[in-house]
């Protein structure tokens, strides 16, 4: 956990919804008794996976709430954020990923409400698609199937508002 706390309180926010998400979620983490428990609060923190590669950036829309968004979800027993956003993004894109450069990067931290009366204080790593570099996903018929790359513009019009600031920094980088 305090690996965690580290690596967002060392964040330099991309915008004004980060600063407030990496506020909040230093505030509510120690108040939480199993912050990566999704069935102890409502609050609780998610992983997920910005995954880069040439063609830009992959986004699937979810199932349940209609939106773009990158792969992620709830952390399981034993996982660190890092890990739940890896095996999420497998799950859901079926692409081989790895972390970006080798080791876990924090890219970005946004909390939002995550449905059923949930708040996800969600926290976005770095991913590549691995060796098959930019592979079309091919997720499993459980998973969306409205999936796919997307260039940096297109991204950014498509995306769920919350990702705009990360789009926007992550186009620059690597755009």
């Amino acid at each position: 956990m305090r690996r965690v706390l580290d690596d967002v309180a060392a964040r330099s926010p991309v915008d004004e919804r980060e600063r407030v998400s990496i506020d909040r979620l230093l505030t509510a983490v120690p108040t939480l008794a199993h912050p990566f428990d999704e069935r102890a609060d409502p609050v609780h923190v998610t992983g997920s996976a910005l995954i880069v590669g040439p063609r830009g950036i992959v986004l699937l829309k979810h199932r349940r709430l209609g939106i773009w968004v990158q792969p992620g979800g709830h952390i399981d027993a034993g996982e660190a954020p890092w890990e739940a956003a890896r095996r999420e993004a497998v799950e859901e894109t079926g692409l081989p990923v790895r972390h970006l450069g080798g080791t876990p990067e924090l890219a970005h931290v946004d909390v939002h409400p995550g449905g059923r009366g949930h708040t996800h204080l969600d926290l976005r790593y770095l991913f590549d698609a691995g060796a098959d570099g930019d592979a079309d996903p091919s997720p499993p018929a459980e998973e969306s199937q409205e999936i796919g790359w997307y260039g940096w513009v297109e991204a950014a019009a498509i995306a769920e508002r919350g990702l705009a600031g990360i789009l926007g920094a992550l186009a620059a980088r690597f755009g």
